[in-house]
């Protein structure tokens, strides 16, 4: 029996990058995934290499309305969700006398407003399915302080507090939330890194005692166990993956 058999998922932001390593291992393990991006034609993609187990579902996640079609597209084709996996973010950096409230807003908006709305509308849906899990991803931004990174680092710590909240009222209907932090994660943000500045980079490694960066799939199998019934006994908690960054924190 595969893990993940009988789940239904959604997974956000899972059209490429991390995301999309999320849904190819779920469906690897039985689930029947929503791949839920405003990336129609990377989503669509996707969808049709993961065949009849996935299907591509547009999201904007600071949108209400689309988070309930999307809930509704997921009863319709799959029956009630039990899994959420909160990914869909983005990342800017700047000093900030330097950030504008535009910026600053669209990120508390994705990054924070975004798992907000997917956990309230998901919710209906997870009770009727009996009980489920939700993996909201933070970053290690979100466990302490990162220069130049104000909007990013405040909306990932709101999603840790966020997290510990659904966690308590949750948990009475059967349903898990946990928090995973990853470090660096060897996906397009990274390498995009890598060719307009190296130096960054090289700081980046030096600054991991495991000197690399982690490969999607590594990631992808610790929210994989969470997904899962093998983590039956874990919500409110902090799962850390990263290369050993806050070890010494």
């Amino acid at each position: 029996m595969a893990r993940l058999d009988g789940k239904v998922a959604i997974i956000t932001g899972a059209a490429r990058g991390q995301g999309a390593s999320h849904a190819r291992a779920f469906v690897a393990e039985g689930a029947k995934v929503i791949i839920a991006d405003v990336i129609t034609g990377a989503g669509e993609f996707l969808a049709a290499e993961l065949g009849d187990n996935a299907i591509f579902v547009k999201l904007d996640v600071t949108d209400r309305d689309n988070w309930n079609n999307v809930i509704e597209e997921a009863e319709h084709k799959f029956g009630p969700v039990n899994v959420l996996i909160n990914n869909a973010g983005i990342f800017r950096t700047a000093p900030i006398e330097e950030v504008t409230e535009e910026d600053y807003r669209l990120i508390i908006s994705i990054n924070q407003v975004g798992p907000f709305l997917g956990m309230k509308a998901v919710l209906p849906s997870m009770k009727k399915a009996g009980g489920g899990t939700i993996v909201n991803i933070s970053s290690i931004g979100g466990l302490g302080g990162s220069l130049n990174g104000v909007a990013y680092v405040a909306s990932k710590h709101a999603v840790r507090g966020m997290s510990k909240v659904a966690a308590l009222e949750f948990a009475q209907h059967g349903i898990r939330v946990n928090t995973v932090y990853p470090g660096a994660i060897n996906t397009p943000m990274i390498q995009q890194g890598s060719a307009t500045d190296q130096s960054v980079v090289e700081a980046t490694l030096a600054a991991i005692p495991m000197h690399r960066v982690a490969e999607p799939d590594e990631v992808s199998k610790l929210v994989l166990f969470l997904a899962s019934d093998e983590s039956s006994y874990s919500t409110g908690a902090d799962f850390v993956i990263d290369g050993g960054v806050t070890a010494s924190v």
